[in-house]
C-alpha cells in the first residue's frame, strides 16, 4: 500500500518513479494499491486491516466501496458513520499504477461478504473490461457510481451531427445504463442510495405509499416521487376502509396519508400495520416532523413495530429531529435508513427503481444479418487508396445498401445529359445534389435542389449548382451531381455513430429537423447493440409519440427502423476504419418498404489495431 503522493500526478519525473515502483513490486511477486491514495480497509474480523491515514474506523457491513480520490477518504468514512453504513472493504486506489478498480470489482464479484458496490470514479482505465465485469456483477449485486469529470470529446467533435451531439458525457451514461450501474450525481446521493440498498429489499415495482404526520413534507415527497416517474396511487378498497376504522376521526384517507399533527407512535403503528399488507404498494415512506409534545423514540419504535414482517422497502424521514437523535440512530441500527428531507428519498427510490427495471429487461442477444461485407471493404479500400477520408453521396449510400439499410435510389451524373438520363431512369420527381466530399452540409451551402419534375428543370439544376460550387472550396476534380429519387412524407430521423476515445463506437438515434438541431432529443448506446438496446433508444425519446402515430397520423414502419439500427451496429462492429457515420435524414414511412436513408456521410481513419 503506497499512500504517498509525488508520482504520476506531478508529471514526467513522477511517472518515471511510479513505473520503477511498479517494476520493483513485480520483481518480488507483489501487488500494489496506490500510490497517491487514502488506503484500504478490510472489516472482516478474520482478516481485519485498516491501512489508511484516517482516524475514523469503518463499521462492519456488506458494502464494498472504491474511490479514486484520496482526499475524499476521511469525509466518506465520517458520512458512512452518520448513516450507519457498514463496509466489507474500502479501497482508495489513487493512481491505479498496479491494482485497478476493475481488479477489485473482479474480486468482489464472487466475494460472499460483499452485497453492494459503491464507486467514486474520475476516469476509466479499461472501460471495455469494466463493461464486462459490471454486467456480470449487476445481475446479483447493485453497483452505484459517481463519475466525476466530463469527457472532452465534445470540444473536438467531428463535423457530423452525431459527433457534435456526443458532447454531454453520453459515453459514461450509455455504459452505465447498459451495464445496470446506477449513476448518481453526488457523493451524498451515492450514500443515500447505498444506505437503502444495503438495509432494505429491492422493491418489486414503483408504487409508493406515504404515511406522515405533516401535510407539507408529505406533498413535497409526492411531488418529487411523481416527477421522477414513481406511482403514488390513492389508498383504495380494503386498505382505505381499514384505515378509516383504525384511525377513527381521521377524515379523508388519501395517499399520502396525513395523520394529525399531534399523531404519536400509536397512530404510526396502526396505519403502518394496515398499509404494509396492501399488495398495491411496493415501498413505504414514513415522514415524521417531531412536535415538542411527542416522544421521538416512541415514534421510531412504533414505526419499526408497524412494518415488522413486510418485504416492502421501508424508508423514513425525520425532519428537524436534531443532531444526534437517539430515535434516528435506533431506526438506522434496526435497518431502516433515515433521511433529513423527503426529496432525497424520492431520488433514491427512483434510482433503485431504474435498477429494478434493468434487472427485468429481457436478455436479448446480438443479432446479425447476411450482408455484403466484401463490397464495403472494396469501397473503403478504394477511398483510402485515393487518400480520401470521407465517403459521401453514392459511395456512402452504397455502403449502407450493402448492409441492407434501405436507401433512396441515386445515380452520379457528370453532365446535363447524364443528369436527365439518370432522372428518367429513377423517375420524377427527383433531387439533385452536388457530389463532393468537400461540402459537408449541402442544404446550408445551397448545394441541393429538390422536387425537380421535368428534364428542363434537371438541366437547369445541373447548371445552377455548377455555378454555385465554384464559390465553395473543393478539390480540382470533375464536377458531378447526384440525382436521387425524391422521398416525400414520413418522419425525418437521424442515426449515426461517433467514436469516443474511451468507450469506442457510440451509436446514436433521434428525430431529425428541430428535434436534433435544437432540442437534441437523441439517444446514444455503446456498440454493439442488442434488440432491447434499440427498442430502448427509440422508446426513450421525448418525441417518440411522433413515431407511433400522433393526432391522427399513421405510425411509422417500426420493424424497418429497428432493423436498420441493428444493421448499422453490425457495420460498425465489422469495420474499425469507420470513425463517424451520419445518416441524415433516414425518412421513416408508415408503409412497409418505403422507409429510406436519403443522405449519408462516413468518415474514416486508418486502423491501428482492434479498438474493441
Amino acid at each position: 500500500m503506497v499512500i504517498s503522493a509525488g508520482f504520476r500526478e506531478v508529471g514526467a519525473e513522477g511517472l518515471k518513479l511510479e513505473n520503477q515502483l511498479v517494476a520493483n513490486c513485480g520483481k518480488y511477486g507483489m501487488r500494489m494499491i496506490g500510490p497517491n491514495c487514502f488506503g484500504i480497509v478490510n472489516t472482516d474480523p478474520e482478516y481485519s486491516l485498516n491501512c489508511t491515514f484516517g482516524k475514523t474506523r469503518a463499521l462492519q457491513g456488506r458494502v464494498g466501496f472504491i474511490s479514486q480520490s484520496g482526499a475524499l477518504g476521511e469525509a466518506i468514512m465520517n458520512q458512512a458513520h452518520v448513516l450507519g453504513l457498514g463496509f466489507s472493504m474500502v479501497a482508495s486506489i489513487g493512481n491505479k499504477a498496479d491494482v485497478s478498480a476493475n481488479d477489485i470489482l473482479e474480486f468482489w464479484k464472487d466475494d460472499p461478504n460483499t452485497d453492494i458496490v459503491l464507486l467514486y470514479l474520475e476516469n476509466f482505465g479499461n472501460p471495455r473490461r469494466f463493461t464486462k465485469i459490471a454486467r456480470e456483477i449487476s445481475l446479483t449485486k447493485p453497483i452505484v457510481a459517481v463519475k466525476a469529470g466530463r469527457t472532452t470529446q465534445g470540444a473536438a467533435a467531428g463535423s457530423s451531427h452525431t459527433g457534435a451531439l456526443a458532447e454531454l458525457d453520453v459515453g459514461v451514461d450509455a455504459l452505465f445504463d447498459q451495464c445496470g450501474v446506477l449513476r448518481v450525481s453526488s457523493v451524498e446521493e451515492l450514500f443515500d442510495v447505498g444506505a437503502a440498498l444495503s438495509k432494505q429489499p429491492i422493491p418489486k415495482g414503483n408504487r409508493v405509499a406515504i404515511v406522515s404526520n405533516a401535510g407539507g413534507p408529505a406533498l413535497l415527497a409526492t411531488d418529487a416521487l411523481v416527477s421522477l416517474g414513481m406511482d403514488v396511487a390513492p389508498y383504495a378498497g380494503q386498505t382505505k376502509a381499514r384505515l378509516k376504522r383504525t384511525l377513527s376521526g381521521q377524515g379523508n384517507v388519501n395517499n399520502p396519508l396525513d395523520l394529525v399533527a399531534g399523531a404519536g407512535g400509536e397512530h404510526f403503528r396502526k396505519a403502518l400495520k394496515v398499509v404494509k399488507n396492501d399488495p398495491n404498494f411496493d415501498s413505504i415512506v414514513t415522514i415524521f416532523v417531531p412536535p415538542v409534545t411527542i416522544n421521538q423514540m416512541d415514534v421510531a419504535q412504533s414505526i419499526l413495530d408497524g412494518v415488522k414482517g413486510t418485504n416492502k422497502m421501508i424508508l423514513a424521514c425525520f425532519m428537524g429531529a436534531g443532531e444526534g437523535s437517539a430515535a434516528v440512530d435506533y431506526l438506522k441500527q434496526s435497518g431502516i435508513p433515515v433521511y433529513i428531507f423527503p426529496e432525497a428519498i424520492a431520488k433514491a427510490l427512483s434510482l433503485i427503481d431504474s435498477y429494478r427495471r434493468w434487472l427485468q429487461r429481457p436478455r436479448t442477444k446480438f443479432k446479425t444479418f447476411s450482408v455484403n461485407k466484401k463490397r464495403v471493404q472494396e469501397i473503403i479500400d478504394t477511398a483510402i487508396g485515393s487518400r480520401c477520408t470521407a465517403l459521401v453521396g453514392e459511395a456512402a449510400l452504397a455502403v449502407l445498401d450493402a448492409y441492407g439499410i434501405p436507401v433512396a435510389r441515386c445515380r452520379i451524373a457528370y453532365s446535363e445529359k447524364e443528369a436527365v438520363a439518370a432522372a428518367d431512369k429513377i423517375g420524377y420527381p427527383v433531387v439533385v445534389k452536388v457530389n463532393s466530399p468537400e461540402i459537408l452540409h449541402k442544404t446550408e451551402s445551397g448545394a441541393v435542389l429538390v422536387d425537380l419534375r421535368t428534364a428542363k428543370e434537371v438541366k437547369g439544376a445541373f447548371a445552377n449548382l455548377k455555378k454555385k460550387v465554384i464559390k465553395i472550396p473543393r478539390k480540382k476534380d470533375r464536377f458531378s451531381v447526384m440525382v436521387q429519387e425524391m422521398v416525400t412524407g414520413g418522419i425525418e430521423t437521424v442515426m449515426g455513430m461517433t467514436t469516443d476515445p474511451s468507450f469506442g463506437p457510440l451509436i446514436m438515434f433521434g428525430l431529425g429537423g428541430i428535434y436534433v438541431e435544437i432540442l437534441k432529443d437523441v439517444a446514444f448506446r455503446i456498440n454493439p447493440l442488442t434488440v432491447y438496446n434499440v427498442e430502448e433508444m427509440i422508446g426513450n425519446l421525448k418525441s417518440f409519440p411522433l413515431l407511433t402515430g400522433f393526432r391522427g397520423t399513421e405510425p411509422v414502419d417500426m420493424p424497418t427502423l429497428k432493423e436498420s439500427l441493428l444493421r448499422l451496429s453490425q457495420l460498425v462492429a465489422d469495420f474499425d476504419q469507420l470513425s463517424e457515420i451520419d445518416i441524415n435524414p433516414f425518412i421513416a414511412q408508415s408503409e412497409k418498404g418505403k422507409s429510406k436513408a436519403v443522405d449519408a456521410r462516413i468518415i474514416m481513419h486508418h486502423p491501428t489495431g482492434n479498438r474493441r
